[in-house]
């Protein structure tokens, strides 16, 4: 068990860090909006309106929203350092709960969902939190909203998985596989037997035994995440799209929502420790639709 005045230090490195990474993803994507073409982005960039807020049961956070803009419809990226107790129901899933119910938890988490239906929306988090025993979690997913590009031979899925496998082989060439493929089998709906995406990396309950390895490895799967997304985009900006596709991205990201709402662990541990709700559902696109 890690003493406290280690666990604080800890504690406010990794939100440190995470504060860093916020601020160069502002920046990066507030440069992309004022990138964009005008003859397919019109319109006035948009900026990143950042809310600090307070949770009642300690601690808090900065919410980071872009919202209607020219080339991100709809983008937050937040960071949270939160403390608490665990409901006996969290408690059971928690390792080293069990002896303790009390935690501390700090983390970035970010959703973009784009204009344009050529780029894919993206989603990255990590985060460190500690009961009697601590570690780190997280990873990025791309997901393509047109059929097109959401094979993982598509020019975007080749660049995101050698983004992430780099990241990990910096550390230990037997992460990838295995944060690979517990991305493909999280990131999945069951009830229409489909991924959410092409994937990326997840990792959960991260512990090497070597918290500067570990939170290394955490820095380098943001660093990892802006480089690689940044290409992407950029690489797709001046491509034109159709009503049809627009259509298709509208319907690809209902199933976004299905599963946030139906399967992610992220919302349900926002939602059942007291999390800020704004920010928790800021994962939800501006417009859907069911066919």
């Amino acid at each position: 068990m890690t003493d406290a005045a280690t666990l604080d230090s800890r504690n406010q490195r990794a939100r440190a860090w995470f504060d860093t990474l916020r601020d160069r993803i502002v920046a990066e994507f507030e440069r992309m909006e004022e990138e964009a073409p005008a003859d397919l982005f019109p319109g006035d960039p948009a900026k990143f309106e950042l809310k600090p807020w307070v949770r009642e049961a300690g601690g808090g956070g900065v919410m980071g929203f872009l919202r209607g803009g020219r080339f991100i419809e709809k983008m937050g990226v937040h960071i949270s350092l939160v403390h608490g107790k665990f409901t006996p129901e969290m408690a059971a899933t928690m390792p080293g709960a069990d002896k303790d119910p009390s935690f501390t938890a700090t983390g970035i988490s970010l959703i973009a969902h784009m204009v344009s239906p050529k780029v894919p929306a993206v989603h990255m988090n990590t985060r460190f939190l500690a009961t009697s025993q601590s570690w780190f979690g997280g990873g990025a997913d791309l997901t393509p909203v047109l059929d097109e590009q959401r094979s993982q031979d598509a020019p975007d899925a080749k660049l995101f998985h050698a983004a992430m496998k780099a990241a990990c082989d910096k550390h230990d060439p037997t992460w990838h596989p295995a944060y690979k493929k517990r991305c493909d089998e999280y990131f999945f709906l069951p009830h229409r037997n489909e991924p959410r995406g092409i994937g990326g990396i997840f990792y959960d309950h991260h512990d090497s035994g070597d918290w500067e390895r570990d939170f290394a490895f955490t820095r380098d799967v943001g660093e990892a995440f802006l480089e690689v997304y940044a290409k992407i985009a950029r690489g797709r900006m001046h491509e034109p799209w159709t009503e049809a596709d627009r259509e298709e991205q509208l319907i690809r990201r209902g199933r976004y929502v299905e599963f946030n709402l139906l399967y992610d662990r992220g919302t349900m541990f926002g939602l059942k420790t007291g999390g800020n709700i704004e920010s928790i559902l800021s994962s939800m696109p501006p417009m859907v639709r069911w066919p």
